[in-house]
């Protein structure tokens, strides 16, 4: 027997003193404030909590060492001191998914009572063991500083109150429940008589499946059931464009890549669940995995139905190949850019149920649950309207949760055996199954003639998308149609190339496309300004897109904020002894000839209770805030009563939450519905209005296809720009980023700045250090600490600076934000190293190569 107290209460275990203290905590006393972030590996912080008043890592902590100890998670900290350190990090910003904050605050407990004055050099540095995905750590920081003074001098914090409407720093929707861990991620759902799924991934990239011997598993106690694909009711592919993912490979099938599924076992716990999948016993005929992108190409096929060079996309404006000749400056070479994983802080974890009406109910993390629903359906075979998905706000998204992992797995199984049941990935398995940033290879060619005009550009980029097509074809449209960054080229000759091969399949990732195409461009215009003597940023300034000009794919842009960009932080890179400088431009919506469409629905409950609906996922960017704030905006209803909810009960179908296209779409949404609520609040109170319903919605169906024979290329409804720069130290290390962004109108300044340091700081680490190496089809390291992610001590300091060029579409004039910061990152530091030594960069990440 191990005794301690926990939260002030004895406590005596008997269980496996080898088990670890976070397993006990959220699966046996089910306190799921702290959380599982990286699967036992000490890398993530997610679950630090205050062991004889020193902050520790429960994953790591074995229950057999805990004799006499004192322990405490949130739930048993003083409430003024738990309370105090929440509110600064809400009014800070500090909370954007949410998921890592609670062991940021356990970590910020434990600090200050042991240094109530911390200067940011000794946060930084008890932060070392966190992990945060969406902030950049920069507000983090300001919030344990912020609330180290309210503690010293017996301040009680207020969260900050506002009107809620558009252009204020309205607090993080539902921000302080989450800080604290009182809201729930999926993974903190439990329900009665709950089981645990686990699945076995293939044991090779490409491999023929003879047999699946599931004879000594079944029979394990615990083991309610296996399952194979002779088990899957309806279609046994699904995907998000094309239908070519295999839910689980049968036998007589042949394996795609190392995280296709043979089976799943549904036993009383995951440990037992685990301890089965080993004893499942998989015959392969193993054959010779397509690794290679090039010789993919013409290769032997990943899929036999299709090539693997399945889609180009390729436009052509003018003659680039004559106006080459007649440039006085080129700039050629072939760029790299690595695969790259999201590592959102909260693993893939999905619950489903039976429900009443013979069908399924879905408690999801994804991206978007109308193709949640949609993709389960067909895997059950089922109707749609018998599937109801209800999103649980994620711990981090950037595109990684687009395509349906675990979501139809667990459905399936809970739906066969009529019961609860809960899969939830290890962190190893998260890296493994889901879809990664692209590596793209790009010959590029860039011309100018001796005024410092651009004339010409050449591209011909491939991109391996893996085992499945994902997104990737409109990745690599996006690598075609952003080609240009933010120039006005006039000459353009663009192919790039979609390619499957049997490594981990490629998808969507913050940037789309955009940021590896920018890499290239700004080298190669960086070595036309050294050839010819040009200056940097007047060059970049001359032949910046304006209002009227075309971007690569032939469409006249208007509302276009580079040069606003450019003069903020011309002063900044003048002066510096070394910088670089990248400019940028990222679309908002799919576009692309595909309809971009938000559906709201407003509904009056009482006085007190106003229920907003949408479809879009809530991941930390804000889109909650910004359907409350337009709500706001338009009715002055105040933001205190308002409730935003996410349910496909409410039957408004929008699509995936992608290409930072939420906030104008659902903001012109909440416009329409809100006339109606506008107008009867100018006869009547909120009260009278009790039980009524505003429907709303705002489609975009005029966008065009690159290289189609439209009249008028119209590629995206919109646009964000931005301008950053990378100042380095005079030993070469970078000392400050200046990140100049257009958000055409800024809906909340807090949680926009947020957006960018975020998005600065996955950038830095692309540039730099991060990567997902693969051989033969195997990952090199599934590990989190192998990713190299930047610290808060590693991170340097992110000076963000607010631009407004309103857009001609978005509500007010807004601009998608969640992808742009990260898009000129790596590009104005490559730029940066090149002026510090000279030499031009072909290859991220810079540090690892």
């Amino acid at each position: 027997m191990i005794s301690f107290t926990l939260n002030g209460k004895r406590e005596a275990y008997s269980g496996n003193p080898e088990e670890n203290l976070l397993k006990y905590l959220r699966i046996d006393k089910h306190i799921t404030s702290i959380k599982d972030g990286c699967s036992n590996q000490a890398v993530c912080g997610a679950c630090t909590v205050e062991i004889n008043g020193k902050a520790k890592l429960a994953c790591v902590i074995k229950m057999k060492n805990l004799e006499g100890a004192e322990i405490f998670t949130p739930e048993g900290f003083p409430e003024y001191v738990k309370d105090t350190i929440a509110k600064a990090f809400v009014n800070q910003g500090a909370v954007q998914c949410g998921f890592c904050s609670p062991g940021f605050i356990s970590r910020t407990k434990v600090l200050l009572q042991d240094n109530p004055n911390p200067t940011i050099e000794e946060i930084q540095k008890a932060i070392k063991p966190h992990i945060c995905r969406c902030t950049g750590y920069k507000k983090i920081e300001e919030a344990i500083q912020y609330a180290g003074v309210a503690i010293r001098e017996n301040k009680n914090l207020e969260i900050t109150k506002t009107s809620g409407k558009v252009g204020v720093s309205h607090p993080k929707y539902d921000a302080y429940k989450t800080a604290i861990g009182e809201r729930k991620f999926v993974d903190d759902i439990f329900f009665n008589g709950m089981l645990y799924g686990v699945l076995k991934f293939s044991d090779h990239p490409k491999a023929k499946v003879v047999k699946i011997d599931i004879s000594v598993a079944e029979k394990l106690e615990g083991v309610h059931q296996i399952f194979t694909a002779k088990d899957i009711p309806g279609e046994k592919k699904v995907g998000l464009i094309l239908q070519d993912w295999n839910v689980m490979i049968d036998e007589g099938e042949t394996t795609h890549y190392i995280g296709d599924v043979i089976a799943g076992v549904v036993a009383e716990s995951d440990e037992i669940a685990r301890k089965a999948i080993g004893l499942i016993k998989v015959e392969y005929k193993i054959l010779e995995p397509v690794t290679n992108v090039f010789k993919a190409i013409e290769g032997e096929r990943v899929h036999p139905e299709k090539p693997n060079h399945f889609d180009t996309c390729q436009f052509t404006i003018g003659d680039a190949e004559k106006t080459f000749s007649e440039s006085k400056y080129t700039s050629k070479g072939r760029f790299e850019t690595q695969r790259m994983e999201h590592a959102f802080l909260e693993k893939e974890s999905a619950v489903a149920r039976p429900d009443s009406k013979n069908g399924i109910e879905l408690f999801s993390q994804s991206q978007g649950v109308y193709e949640d629903r949609r993709q389960v359906a067909m895997i059950l075979g089922l109707p749609e309207e018998n599937v109801r998905v209800t999103l649980i706000p994620n711990g981090g998204g950037f595109g990684g949760k687009e395509d349906l992992s675990i979501q139809g797995h667990t459905a399936l199984f809970a739906y066969l055996l009529q019961k609860p049941v809960k899969i939830t990935l290890t962190r190893e398995e998260s890296i493994r199954l889901h879809p990664k940033k692209h590596p793209v290879y790009m010959d590029m060619e860039l011309g100018a003639n001796e005024d410092g005009k651009l004339t010409a550009l050449k591209l011909r980029a491939v991109g391996d998308t893996g085992a499945y097509a994902s997104v990737g074809m409109k990745v690599m449209e996006r690598v075609a149609g952003h080609a240009a960054a933010g120039y006005y080229i006039p000459e353009i000759d663009i192919e790039a190339k979609t390619v499957y091969t049997n490594n981990v399949p490629c998808g969507a990732l913050r940037g789309f496309g955009a940021n590896q195409v920018s890499f290239a461009i700004e080298q190669c215009i960086d070595d036309i300004c050294q050839q010819a003597g040009f200056d940097r940023w007047q060059f970049r300034y001359d032949n910046a897109l304006i209002d009227g000009l075309k971007t690569s794919t032939g469409q006249t842009v208007q509302g276009v904020g580079i040069r606003a960009c450019l003069d903020e932080i011309k002063e900044d890179f003048q002066k510096a002894k070394f910088a670089g400088l990248a400019c940028a431009i990222k679309n908002s919506g799919v576009g692309n000839g595909m309809v971009d469409e938000s559906k709201v629905i407003i509904d009056v409950i009482s006085e007190n209770h106003v229920r907003l609906q949408h479809g879009w996922t809530e991941m930390g960017q804000g889109v909650h805030n910004m359907a409350l704030q337009t709500l706001c905006e338009e009715t002055s209803v105040s933001p205190e009563i308002i409730e935003v909810v996410v349910d496909t009960e409410a039957q408004i179908k929008t699509g995936m939450t992608t290409s930072s296209r939420a906030t104008a779409l659902v903001g012109l949404a909440v416009i329409n519905a809100a006339k109606a609520l506008k107008e009867d609040l100018k006869s009547k109170p909120l009260k009278e209005l009790t039980g009524k319903s505003y429907k709303g919605q705002y489609s975009c169906n005029w966008t065009t296809k690159p290289g189609s024979n439209d009249k008028e290329q119209i590629t995206h409804y919109s646009y964000g720009y931005a301008a950053q720069v990378c100042i380095l130290n005079d030993d070469g290390k970078i000392k400050k980023m200046i990140a100049a962004h257009d958000g055409g109108k800024i809906m909340n300044p807090m949680l926009f700045e947020g957006q960018v340091e975020g998005g600065v700081h996955m950038g830095l680490g692309y540039a730099l250090t991060e990567s997902l190496p693969m051989k033969n089809g195997f990952l090199i390291s599934d590990k989190m600490k192998d990713l190299k992610i930047l610290r808060a001590h590693e991170t340097p300091e992110i000076d963000v600076r607010m631009i407004e060029v309103k857009d001609p579409v978005g509500p007010y004039g807004a601009k998608g934000i969640g992808e742009i910061g990260m898009v000129p990152t790596a590009a104005a530091v490559a730029c940066a190293f090149t002026k510090f030594d000279g030499k031009k960069r072909y290859k991220l990440p810079l540090l690892r190569n």
